[in-house]
């Protein structure tokens, strides 16, 4: 399930930074074109649907399309803003850690989330803004400077990462032959929700001590737009013998993987694939990773359990009980559920999420 990606045609490298080692087993991620999909072809759908059934992690090339090159900008400009950001102070950046005020939003520091089950921590800082925030959907947050300031960057960035969402969204919806506008009813872009920007710095590793920033997990919601430079993302493709595989950045390119509501929504059909974050390879393991990330999650209300409508959606099995709970109580388990400053006793397993689904082998 490994193999090193082809890198013929592609510029494999970003400007200024170390290049990614080419003696690394990669992920063999389709690349799919946003302008085939706002083209509405086909056989790009069905690569789409695909990819949400096998693995539910895929490149999309942005560079096909002007909504694609307006967000590469956005997402430029946002990294630079990102560096910014951690540059402050942490005393000042500390001021917007609200997780003591049961929200997910604003500052996490670097060390006060266990990732894995012997309770080592995390190793990197991040920042979360909130789509209904910055869209003035709700009341506004104290925010730094540096982020008060480019508001409207922000504001374009959720926007266009947000279409790319609703497109995926109407996609699959078409595919599994859902009434009209079932996923997209449940993620629309004005409605209270737990949707977020997240700024992400990992600085480097300690030589002799170069392990996970961040532990193995699916992401909380529906689908995630992520944009990095440097390795460092890994998944754990499906099967027993399956090994840590690194996912390549590629300029031009976001990352978009699947959530817990989408395995939850079609009962397993799609995979919420477990990933982690490592050490960068090879020299790019001496830099400080950034990266700029939009989390689409369901409205808050929405219930995570099985649809109906759809033939394809694997029934119920005998036995099996769906847990009753809201998208915005999953998130708050899952966001904050590891946090040591806030958790006594932190029970691992409780606050996981659709993992042992997605390490399913599929007859």
């Amino acid at each position: 399930m490994t193999q090193k990606l082809n890198t013929e045609n592609i510029e494999d490298n970003f400007p200024s930074l170390p290049p990614f080692p080419d003696n690394v087993s990669t992920a063999p991620l389709l690349r799919l074109s946003l302008g085939k999909l706002l083209a509405g072809e086909t056989a790009e759908y069905e690569r789409l649907f695909q990819a949400s059934v096998d693995i539910g992690f895929f490149y999309l090339d942005l560079q096909d399309s002007e909504h694609g090159n307006s967000l590469l900008s956005d997402a430029d400009d946002l990294f630079q803003i990102g560096e910014r950001l951690f540059e402050l102070p942490l005393e000042e950046k500390m001021r917007y850690d609200f997780s003591a005020q049961n929200s997910y939003f604003g500052y996490k520091g670097q060390g006060v989330a266990v990732v894995d089950k012997s309770g080592n921590l995390d190793r990197n800082e991040f920042y979360n803004v909130s789509k209904d925030d910055t869209l003035g959907i709700s009341d506004r947050l104290p925010a730094p400077d540096v982020l008060h300031n480019n508001r409207e960057k922000l504001r374009s960035f959720i926007n266009g990462s947000h279409a790319i969402v609703t497109l995926i969204l109407q996609v699959l919806n078409d595919k599994l032959a859902l009434p009209k506008d079932t996923l997209t009813n449940m993620h629309r872009r004005q409605a209270i929700s737990g949707d977020q920007v997240r700024f992400i710095k990992a600085p480097p590793q300690p030589i002799d001590d170069r392990r996970t920033a961040l532990g193995q997990h699916t992401d909380f919601g529906s689908v995630t737009v992520l944009f990095n430079r440097l390795g460092g993302l890994q998944v754990l493709p499906p099967g027993a013998e399956a090994e840590w595989v690194y996912v390549r950045p590629l300029p031009g390119h976001a990352i978009i993987n699947l959530g817990d509501a989408m395995v939850k929504f079609t009962n397993g059909l799609f995979r919420s694939n477990i990933h982690r974050v490592a050490a960068p390879p090879g020299i790019q393991g001496d830099s400080t990773r950034y990266s700029l990330v939009y989390f689409a999650r369901p409205e808050d209300d929405v219930m995570l359990r099985r649809l109906d409508g759809s033939n394809l959606i694997p029934p119920i099995e005998d036995g099996q009980v769906e847990e009753e709970i809201n998208s915005k109580d999953w998130i708050i388990r899952r966001a904050l559920g590891r946090r040591v400053d806030l958790v006594k006793d932190i029970d691992y397993e409780k606050s996981a999420g659709t993992e042992q689904m997605s390490r399913r082998i599929k007859v």
